[in-house]
């Protein structure tokens, strides 16, 4: 299948040839396109990028395995060498338009600056723990993403810091607080992805705020976490709907704002409808389950002709909805053949709305070909 950027520059030859646009327009098109087009990785460059981590990786387990033999001295050199080799030779792939090998060895160096971390702590008796090795292996990461202006080095300290939260919340580290300095990371590695262009890093780290708001909900009282983020998410869904000019130039996420608002709104809508289910007046859960069934309404009618994402996010959003409106309300009434019967309509009408709301969906477009 042809990419995006092929399509789009073979419609500008025809319609350069139909006469509809004039020779400086389509140069211009033209040039638009190649230069907002994303590079995309050939075969040749993955398997380069595979091999440089499975030698990076290779290297590190033969330092671990011969620890006690290697001199101190030079374990420290040598991984001081590892990582720096990684950088320094990567920008040197980078300049001779070996993007995709470059990058891969910068990713070698910020795992081996991860893993020197760890051995030199283990050797020298270094006081601290794992929260903080995971901090301070994030932090050089995205100095080093900011300092080599590198996509994957943000991508990958967003990551560090999704696992120091994850270990943190879950209390894998035995931790006294709550991980509030998630937001303090977040703001920062947000703020470091414009720098380096990475969309990538912008779509995980509001992931990761919502499932840091997950936690909250587990840690503190749920109305007072969940309600607000129902209300934020619906206000920024309709501002991304509605302004979506003015959202993705401050964003810059490719009009993929509503996607994340709906994701919030219906996590904010389960958290509250599970705190709502073990009460003996559904009268709450019921009235919850109705705004989240308009909202998937709401959220299609507005957005899904532009984005079969959000569309197929509402119809995951409304199976959860049937779901637990089932085993919440009915449950009681059935038996288990029942329940199967009950899952069989459940899935059929589904289906059925799927199928009804894909054709509205692709009925202009058709009938503005057959015009």
């Amino acid at each position: 299948m042809a990419s995006y950027s092929s399509r789009v520059r073979a419609d500008i030859a025809r319609w350069l040839q139909a006469g509809l646009i004039d020779a400086p327009t389509a140069d211009a098109l033209t040039r638009d396109v190649e230069a907002n087009q994303r590079r995309s990785l050939s075969f040749g460059s993955i398997l380069a990028m595979m091999a440089a981590l499975l030698f990076g990786a290779a290297v590190l387990i033969f330092v671990a395995a011969n620890w006690e033999v290697i001199p101190r001295l030079a374990r420290v050199a040598a991984l001081f060498a590892i990582i720096i080799a990684g950088y320094v030779g990567g920008a040197v792939l980078k300049t001779r338009d070996h993007a995709a090998i470059g990058e891969a060895l910068w990713i070698v160096a910020a795992a081996a600056f991860g893993g020197s971390i760890a051995l030199i702590g283990q050797m020298y008796h270094l006081s601290g723990d794992e929260a903080s090795a995971l901090i301070t292996w994030g932090a050089g990461t995205a100095l080093a993403a900011v300092a080599l202006r590198s996509n994957p080095l943000t991508v990958a300290a967003v990551g560090i810091a999704d696992a120091w939260l994850f270990l943190r919340g879950l209390d894998y580290f035995g931790r006294t607080e709550f991980p509030h300095l998630f937001v303090v990371m977040a703001i920062v590695l947000f703020a470091i992805s414009f720098w380096t262009r990475s969309q990538a890093a912008r779509h995980l780290i509001i992931l990761s705020v919502i499932f840091y708001l997950v936690l909250m909900v587990m840690e503190y009282e749920t109305l007072l976490v969940a309600v607000p983020l129902v209300v934020v998410s619906a206000l920024l869904f309709a501002a991304a709907i509605f302004a979506a000019g003015s959202v993705d130039r401050i964003v810059q996420l490719s009009g993929r704002p509503p996607l994340h608002a709906l994701i919030g709104f219906l996590t904010g809508l389960a958290m509250i409808q599970f705190e709502l289910a073990d009460d003996n007046n559904n009268s709450g859960f019921a009235i919850a389950s109705a705004i989240a069934l308009a909202g998937i309404v709401a959220a299609i009618m507005l957005g899904g002709r532009e984005s079969r994402g959000l569309r197929w996010i509402a119809y995951a959003g409304f199976a959860f909805e049937l779901a637990i409106i089932y085993v919440v309300m009915l449950q009681s009434m059935l038996d288990t053949a029942g329940f199967f019967l009950a899952a069989a309509v459940l899935l059929g009408i589904l289906a059925l709305v799927i199928i009804r709301i894909e054709k509205r969906m692709r009925s202009p477009s058709v009938e503005g070909a057959a015009a």
